[in-house]
């Protein structure tokens, strides 16, 4: 379709929020700055070219240690960063797309990630308070500046997505797709494939759940915002831990891991160009290249979404 199948040889994102460490926000547990230069090292060696992220990432930790780590080839990697979720002085989250506040972000982002340009800029969320024109007149700017090369949409819908086209193209959409959240599906993929829009799954493995590390016994540390955050707290966890048992079952009877289920899952759209995933040691890491190379067959998948009835 458009510029993620151009820029990736594999159907696989490295999602930054894990390698986030201790930094806070929105993050997955504590691992040190150099392991995480060693992982995203490891992932370019193993042809991964596409790393996500976003300030809000374990408050720039994650931009930082994607800067460090593509410092000296830096023109050999795509990085995707965001504007919309920013924080106060006291690190209480502020959402908005404000267009000051996304001139501000694009600004920071790039001395955090120690970089000239983004591949890839996009607005966060809806913000109901701004008209997206407004926010779409900076990020164009910030484009015909050199200091983003491509603009895209998050969690966005078809409304948004038009306003968005009257000021500058929108080459990109990202939200969130897996085993248990379809509603992309009916909601915009007919929307992206019309105008001929790259899509890259978020929660493509629902963060954990859908590998099966992830199940009701599991505890996490204290940087770790599932130990913590409301909206994970407030999920009825139960049915999806025991729908992901009966997906593996599924899968292992035809000799599949859950994980090539998650996977397949997402890739049998022909709207999907990239799943972002975020591993968080070489082992995990390993699991999803050596995954993405052996999905189940899309009956197998649609015969596992009616068997579980997600």
């Amino acid at each position: 379709m458009g510029i993620l199948r151009d820029w990736s040889p594999i159907p696989l994102g490295f999602g930054g929020a894990s390698i986030s460490g201790e930094g806070g926000g929105y993050g997955f547990g504590e691992i040190s700055q150099s392991n995480a230069i060693s992982l995203l090292e490891e992932s370019f060696d193993s042809g991964i070219r596409v790393f996500d992220t976003a300030p809000i990432y374990g408050f720039g930790e994650s931009e930082k240690r994607i800067g460090l780590a593509f410092k000296k080839n830096r023109e050999k990697v795509k990085i995707i960063s965001k504007c919309g979720v920013t924080w106060h002085d006291n690190r209480r989250v502020n959402m908005t797309n404000d267009p000051a506040t996304a001139k501000k972000m694009i600004e920071e982002s790039l001395r955090t990630l120690d970089s000239e340009y983004i591949d890839l800029y996009m607005i966060h969320w809806p913000d109901k308070n701004v008209d997206i024109r407004k926010t779409m007149e900076v990020l164009s700017r910030a484009k015909d500046e050199g200091k983003i090369h491509h603009i895209g949409l998050c969690n966005t819908n078809v409304e948004e997505c038009e306003k968005a086209f009257e000021v500058d193209k929108i080459e990109a959409v990202q939200s969130e797709l897996n085993f248990f959240n379809r509603d992309v599906v009916t909601q915009i993929f007919p929307y992206l494939k019309d105008k001929n829009i790259d899509f890259m799954s978020w929660g493509t493995l629902d963060k954990g759940i859908l590998t099966g590390r992830v199940h009701e016994k599991r505890t996490f540390d204290k940087s770790d915002c599932r130990s913590w955050a409301p909206w994970w707290k407030s999920q009825k966890k139960d049915q999806k831990y025991q729908l992901a048992q009966r997906l593996k079952t599924i899968g292992e009877e035809q000799g599949f891991s859950l994980l090539e289920m998650a996977l397949s899952h997402n890739l049998r759209y022909e709207e999907v160009s990239l799943v972002l995933c975020g591993a968080r040691n070489s082992e995990q890491l390993q699991q999803l290249l050596k995954s993405i190379n052996n999905l189940p067959a899309k009956e197998l998948i649609e015969f596992a979404a009616l068997e579980c009835e997600i």
